[in-house]
């Protein structure tokens, strides 16, 4: 009996793990697009996204395992929601065109421009 529970807890666990942190991504990819809507409407007040380096929205604050930072060069931006502590290998980016990628994720990366919360893959 022992031993079987050990083997079910030695592949139930890793299985909640990963899903636990997958559970935490979708926050992230909200926050980049809000932000991303948040730019839109400043370019369209102001004519630009902010004054280089800086973006000219703030960025927001308090997303569980990640935090979000933008870079702008005036007429271009993008903004990064980069994974830290045990989300850390997990890096989102949306840009002024609204192109979304999957630049870092422990599973690998997709080869299209899209987030992906399970790895190589694009999410639908």
């Amino acid at each position: 009996t022992v031993a079987v529970l050990g083997i079910l807890v030695g592949v139930a666990l890793p299985s909640y793990s990963a899903y636990t942190q997958r559970a935490r991504v979708p926050a992230a990819l909200e926050a980049l697009n809000a932000y991303f809507t948040r730019m839109e409407q400043r370019y369209q007040d102001a004519s630009s996204y902010g004054t280089s380096p800086t973006c000219g929205v703030a960025v927001p604050a308090g997303i569980p395992g990640f935090t979000i930072t933008c870079t702008t060069a005036g007429q271009t931006f993008t903004a990064t929601a980069t994974g830290s502590g045990n989300m850390a290998g997990y890096t989102y980016t949306i840009n002024q065109q609204g192109v979304r990628a999957t630049t870092a994720h422990p599973k690998g990366t997709p080869t299209g421009n899209c987030w992906s919360t399970r790895g190589k893959t694009c999410d639908t």
